[in-house]
């Protein structure tokens, strides 16, 4: 009788485990490290915009030689074209605008952050242009 030769092909089920935990570790340490940088650039982009509806607040001063009211808001410096278009915080909600503002401010544009909610500490809390 012949003999027949296997030929060993393929990986073990161990083999397999071990690649698919290293994977996971991987991915766990890219996780951790990428998710603190999506915060801040959230946080980022949110100084951002304030900065430019701010900008589109002042030209709007300068042709109108007045703020627009509380009741007007920020949709005034669009209808006036010196924004394109009202931005949405990057958590997905409107930006604020109060005149007068606090502090002897006259206007305050600013996000709640996070969380939705005035105050809070980190990733939730407020921006707006007193952190200009």
């Amino acid at each position: 009788m012949k003999k027949r030769h296997h030929s060993e092909e393929g990986f073990t089920l161990v083999e397999l485990m071990v690649v698919i935990v290293i994977i996971g570790l991987l991915a766990t340490v890219v996780v951790i490290n990428v998710m603190p940088a999506t915060d801040k650039a959230a946080i980022t982009k949110a100084k951002a915009d304030v900065g430019v509806l701010e900008q589109g607040v002042e030209m709007y001063r300068l042709n109108k030689l007045r703020y627009p009211s509380g009741s007007e808001g920020l949709q005034a410096v669009v209808t006036e074209g010196y924004v394109k278009r009202l931005p949405k915080d990057p958590w997905g909600n409107a930006y604020v605008y109060a005149a007068p503002g606090r502090d002897g401010r006259q206007f305050d544009i600013y996000s709640f952050g996070a969380d939705g909610r005035e105050g809070g500490e980190g990733e939730d809390a407020d921006i707006g242009n007193w952190d200009t």
